[in-house]
């Protein structure tokens, strides 16, 4: 076997390997056998479609993107070691769209919920102390040149990081420094029945997405002299487009969905 080959041959391994941990992490996690297969299926695809050669750098320890995955909206979870026994925390994983996240994180901050981190697939892991929950708030910042002296000039201002996704850092800071006691919540609102909240803005820019699709297969077409060579463009583009909103829609639906 030459050096490519035995490359290739441990990556397939090592792939493999990870995807039937996870898998058997899922099964442990309660999820039905038909709903595992279908997502270890689907993470293989991306994997094979983003060239990722560590599948544990592209989704975290196998463990932790398995608890991830498994719908957790309301769950309560017990408190880290060392603290009072009994003490609970309420989690929540939910993703909003750039045009929504600032102002819900906001609101969802005054109800209690600080985030810890904002996961593989772009969702904020976020957790609310059940015994004494206190206001948190929240900000956005572009990071496309990345975020050297970012959090340093934010720090003295109380802005601690708490998550990053593609472009765009989100930072927090508890209330209690300006609002004191009136920082606790005295009676939250139950866990929110939803886990995904994309506006209306969202939509139109897929509206105009496609639409800027369709104007491009009729300038190919135009361009060519032959309708069918635009028309085939659009097709093909509506099918691939079609299949990724697909899959991304049957995601947010499970995600969605109370456990």
């Amino acid at each position: 076997m030459n050096a490519i080959s035995a490359t290739n041959a441990q990556y397939e391994y090592e792939r493999d390997g990870y995807l039937i941990g996870l898998a058997e992490r899922l099964r442990a996690h309660g999820l039905p056998a038909d709903r595992v297969e279908a997502t270890v299926t689907d993470l293989a695809a991306h994997l094979e479609e983003s060239g990722a050669k560590d599948a544990e750098a592209e989704f975290g320890p196998a463990e932790e993107f398995a608890a991830q995955l498994v719908p957790a909206t309301g769950e309560r979870a017990p408190r880290a070691a060392g603290e009072a026994p009994g003490d609970a925390v309420e989690t929540w994983r939910w993703t909003a769209d750039i045009y929504l996240d600032e102002e819900l994180l906001n609101r969802f901050g005054d109800e209690g919920w600080e985030v810890e981190r904002v996961d593989a697939i772009g969702r904020f892991v976020s957790h609310r102390d059940v015994a004494q929950p206190q206001r948190w708030e929240y900000r956005r910042e572009l990071v496309t040149r990345g975020r050297e002296g970012l959090d340093e000039r934010l720090a003295p201002d109380g802005w601690e990081a708490c998550g990053t996704w593609v472009i765009y850092a989100w930072f927090k800071r508890p209330r209690a420094a300006s609002l004191g006691p009136a920082a606790r919540v005295e009676s939250p609102p139950p866990v929110p029945e939803r886990s995904g909240f994309f506006s209306r803005k969202f939509y139109a820019l897929l509206a105009v997405l496609a639409l800027a699709a369709v104007v491009a297969g009729v300038s190919v077409a135009v361009d060519d002299g032959d309708a069918s060579s635009g028309a085939g463009f659009v097709v093909g583009l509506f099918a691939g487009a079609g299949a990724v909103a697909a899959v991304v829609w049957a995601l947010q639906m499970w995600r969605g969905r109370r456990p």
